[in-house]
């Protein structure tokens, strides 16, 4: 039997970071993942063609660069080979006319673009980007910390005495607005509303949903200041890195063991069963990187669950699908304008009324007309990535439906049990393809070779992304911030005195920040 003082279940970012913290505070921790491979939705892959490096899952890592994590772990990280490619350009976003807009990691610039576009409206997002930044610590501290805390109700108090309680009841309701309302209200010109639109989806979010308006600043606010860095080489360079910290610190990772159950004896977890027999010890506690559903209705004994948390696990609501497609060209892509060939991650949209049409006919279970095409273009940061003289795109698609109930166009014939197949999920791939078509003038005649990814195989590769939700969980207000991801817990915490629950389907929600690692870590170690 082997023993640690921390069994972690799952290797995503979340686990990663809290298995190295731990570690260099001196803890013996084991990494148990499921599958043949580190990382969670970190995974580089050569699916397509000998020497193209794919991201199967995420793509960039803005929300890495920008975490506490990062901040405290970051050297070690580039010391045992992280090394990261960023340039000036991280989004942008296309009209099907082929009118484009360049967000810039350089804010005068972006302002000076938005007020040609349409006068004053840079001047209003800068104003937005002051404001949040005059709030900063008020937002990314509730966004980043241990809600059921004194330092949050510290914080809040500060910010109440500081903003009176008027100011701090106007910055709720401010931070209630959607997206609409907030690019409505100040931008005039359709392309700078495209710009912003979509990056709300990342948040899982859509344009009308209750709290997207303060999101989408936080995102254009990041994005800014970060970029859209990728890992050279590959995104798995930096899951290598936390390993082989965490190996460097006596800790363990270990693959293929597909957990079954967490043992409770007397309220407190004694070690894990993986599904082969093998049995893992935990001296001090058992941290579950997985969803709410897995950790109440297969991992712990229904016995030390109480009824409320039963039913609110069974409650637990999942968003839209995410269908990805990734492509090998022979060269690089021709943009209808050329410039758009530099930016990292940018959206094919023609505008916000199509994001918010797509969501509600995802929302409705209809494959959408027209979808918001994410598209990551990695070689532009990093050669390595591709053959010379070679490409990759990277095609995220988040407005999929998780069970199919029609076509919004009825062409693509639907099955009756709505259930994702090979025939359906090509047919949609191809109209994505055809309306990418009209921006990227070579896309047909380059591709070399095409991998699609449905929400129905998402699953099965990351068994976190269920339904092919990729933010383990709805991220609505009733979902989020003191109530992710049941709203009879605090914090991180379970039922059981010493599992610990992180993850996407945890506070502070989805990303590849490792922020709920970080906490339930800090916690642990003071």
């Amino acid at each position: 039997m082997h023993s640690s003082d921390y069994i972690i279940i799952g290797s995503g970012m979340n686990s990663l970071v809290c298995a190295a913290l731990l570690a260099k505070a001196g803890h013996s921790v084991t990494v148990l993942e499921r599958n043949d491979h580190f990382g969670g939705c970190i995974k580089t892959e050569e699916i397509s063609l000998p020497g193209f490096k794919h991201e199967v899952f995420s793509a960039v890592h803005p929300l890495v660069v920008s975490s506490p994590a990062y901040a405290e772990l970051g050297d070690d990280l580039h010391r045992l080979g992280l090394e990261y490619c960023n340039n000036d350009s991280p989004t942008g976003v296309v009209l099907p006319n082929g009118d484009s807009l360049v967000l810039q990691r350089d804010r005068q610039k972006n302002i000076d673009a938005m007020n040609q576009l349409s006068p004053g409206d840079g001047d209003r997002y800068q104003a937005a980007m002051q404001d949040l930044e005059q709030k900063a610590e008020l937002v990314f501290g509730l966004l980043g910390s241990s809600l059921w805390s004194f330092a949050t109700v510290k914080l809040l108090l500060k910010y109440t005495w500081k903003l009176g309680l008027q100011g701090i009841l106007n910055f709720a309701a401010h931070a209630m607005a959607n997206t609409r309302s907030w690019l409505e209200r100040d931008f005039k010109s359709p392309l700078s509303r495209a710009m912003l639109a979509p990056w709300v989806l990342h948040a899982g979010l859509g344009p009308e949903s209750s709290f997207s308006g303060l999101m989408n600043q936080v995102m254009a606010f990041s994005i800014e200041q970060t970029g859209n860095p990728v890992a050279k080489g590959g995104n798995q360079g930096i899951v290598e890195a936390y390993k082989a910290l965490i190996e460097e610190n006596g800790g363990k990772l270990i693959a293929q063991q597909d957990i079954s159950e967490i043992i409770v004896e007397n309220n407190k977890a004694t070690a894990v069963l993986s599904k082969d027999g093998t049995r893992f010890a935990a001296n001090k506690g058992v941290i579950a990187n997985v969803t709410p559903t897995a950790l109440y209705g297969q991992l712990l004994p229904q016995a030390s669950i109480p009824a409320e948390v039963k039913q609110q696990a069974k409650d637990y609501r999942y968003g839209r699908g995410m269908m990805m497609i990734h492509i090998a060209m022979d060269e690089p892509a021709q943009w209808q304008d050329s410039k758009m060939k530099d930016v990292v991650m940018l959206h094919v949209t023609p505008g916000l009324d199509a994001v918010s049409k797509a969501v509600t006919e995802a929302d409705c279970g209809l494959l959408p007309d027209k979808a918001t095409i994410v598209v990551c273009q990695p070689v532009a940061l990093d050669q390595s990535r591709a053959p010379d003289g070679k490409w990759i795109l990277w095609i995220q698609l988040q407005e999929i439906p998780q069970l199919i109930k029609g076509d919004v166009r009825a062409e693509i014939e639907c099955p009756a049990n709505g259930q994702w197949n090979e025939d359906i999920r090509e047919a949609y791939a191809d109209r994505v393809i055809e309306q990418l078509s009209e921006n990227i003038l070579n896309l047909k005649s380059a591709t070399l070779e095409r991998v699609v990814y449905s929400p129905k195989d998402l699953e099965s590769a990351n068994i976190n992304l269920l339904h092919g939700d990729a933010y383990s969980g709805v991220c609505s207000l009733d979902q989020f911030l003191f109530w992710r991801p049941l709203k009879a817990l605090k914090n991180h915490q379970t039922p059981v005195s010493n599992v610990y629950h992180i993850g996407a389907s945890t506070h502070p929600g989805p990303g590849l920040g490792g922020g709920s690692g970080y906490l339930v870590a800090k916690s642990i170690t003071g």
